[in-house]
């Protein structure tokens, strides 16, 4: 799809995934890995989750271009943008206390996170930085299923490390963004290609 058609669609999925996140960082029950890291190096550097997502995604870029990654337009957009949105949702919205509503909140932002990642997706404008370094390790050779599960343990251990939080969430979001990116990927295309379109495969992680 053309950068000029494509990329308005890519951004509103980009403030989907962002939204999302920021739900769930708001639910308090746990977060999927890489946001565990970004969670426990903003903890650590006394700055927003949003910002270390950014910082992180650089660092993921600079490690994955040496290793043959595709780096564009999109996704420079995707590293910060993201992160921006996750900031400025956090500022308005407060903590609840009620397990319910933390719930809503948790199941919420999986639904938005997983939506959004499709939207991001079906205009096939580029991948952000985490599936970048993960197509680049899997071209040397190891399987995409391996690598990937080797990254998202990584991103887990050292944001444990650092402090971020990992509970039912962690399990809820890691069981349920696949299928929500799966069939999101279907209605998306529909919307943003028309019937009859294949939808583009859905990456093990949203980003």
């Amino acid at each position: 799809m053309p950068l000029r058609r494509g990329l308005p669609w890519a951004v509103l999925g980009m403030v989907g995934l962002g939204f999302g996140v920021a739900l769930t960082v708001r639910a308090r029950l746990g977060l999927g890995p890489w946001d565990v890291l970004h969670q426990g190096v903003a903890e650590r550097a006394g700055i927003g989750i949003g910002i270390a997502g950014i910082l992180v995604g650089f660092v993921v870029m600079a490690i994955s271009y040496p290793l043959g990654a595709r780096i564009g337009v999109v996704t420079l957009v995707n590293v910060v943008f993201v992160g921006l949105v996750i900031e400025s949702t956090l500022a308005l919205v407060p903590d609840v206390e009620p397990i319910g509503l933390r719930w809503a909140l948790l199941l919420g932002g999986v639904a938005f996170g997983g939506l959004g990642t499709a939207l991001y997706l079906v205009p096939r404008l580029g991948a952000g930085p985490r599936d970048g370094l993960m197509t680049a390790l899997a071209a040397r050779g190891p399987s995409v299923r391996l690598v990937r599960t080797c990254i998202e343990l990584t991103a887990l251990a050292l944001g444990l490390l650092l402090g971020g939080t990992v509970g039912a969430g962690t399990v809820v979001w890691a069981v349920l963004v696949g299928p929500v990116i799966q069939q999101g990927l279907v209605w998306c295309t529909r919307l943003v290609r028309g019937r009859g379109t294949r939808p583009p495969d859905p990456p093990p992680h949203p980003g």
